[in-house]
């Protein structure tokens, strides 16, 4: 059997379109302010590849108190939220099906903090496709540092430059890059509007991906 390199995913904006989730736990946190402030979810998505602090800084707006303890009421609300299957994007809960059929081994690298990481993918069945999860941690710098995609290639025994990475936006690219991975880019996702990668693949569809992985 030929031996297929390990699948590096991203999880929001490449997986799971985590905005609605996000926009409802700020609004619950708004109202619970007495906030006139609103929040046009469109507008928010691109704020969902920033990082959490500034996400939550700039969608509550005049009623951020202070970013960082905002924050952290954004994710123990977050927490508590059920992530429903039907957050997918299309065609990736058959598409990571179809890959694992074909004998890849799948990993998440991801800025989300490791245990909403585990959850959301526990919500929305995801979890056995993926051998290794490696989620926003303490000790490990947020992507683009290394950090995290290193630590997911330590777990696979690889070196720099080995495995792909699938990704949705500016910073999944610029990890890859710096790694040396080849990477394939997902369109819908939180990139800029008009944003393509130099040197990478693009697909407007799931199956395009598992297509041209699987050739």
């Amino acid at each position: 059997m030929v031996r297929r390199p390990l699948l590096v995913f991203d999880l929001d904006g490449t997986l799971v379109d985590s905005n609605a989730a996000c926009v409802a736990i700020l609004r619950a946190m708004l109202q619970a302010r007495s906030s006139a402030h609103m929040i046009d979810e469109r507008s928010a998505r691109r704020y969902m590849s920033r990082g959490g602090r500034e996400m939550v800084r700039a969608l509550l707006g005049d009623a951020c108190i202070d970013p960082d303890e905002d924050l952290r009421e954004f994710r123990a609300r977050y927490a508590d939220h059920t992530t429903s299957r039907e957050t997918l994007f299309p065609g990736v809960e058959s598409g990571l099906q179809r890959l694992a059929e074909a004998g890849f081994a799948m990993a998440i690298c991801s800025n989300k903090p490791q245990t909403l990481c585990e959850k959301v993918l526990h919500d929305t069945g995801l979890a056995v496709h993926f051998s290794t999860v490696v989620g926003g941690r303490a000790d490990l710098r947020p992507k683009p540092e290394p950090d995290l995609l290193d630590c997911v290639l330590s777990a696979h025994q690889l070196a720099r430059g080995e495995g792909v990475f699938i990704g949705d936006s500016e910073i999944d690219h610029a990890v890859a890059s710096a790694a040396g991975m080849p990477f394939h880019f997902l369109s819908w996702g939180y990139a800029e509007a008009g944003w393509s990668p130099p040197e990478s693949t693009v697909h407007h569809s799931f199956d395009t991906l598992v297509s041209a992985l699987s050739e």
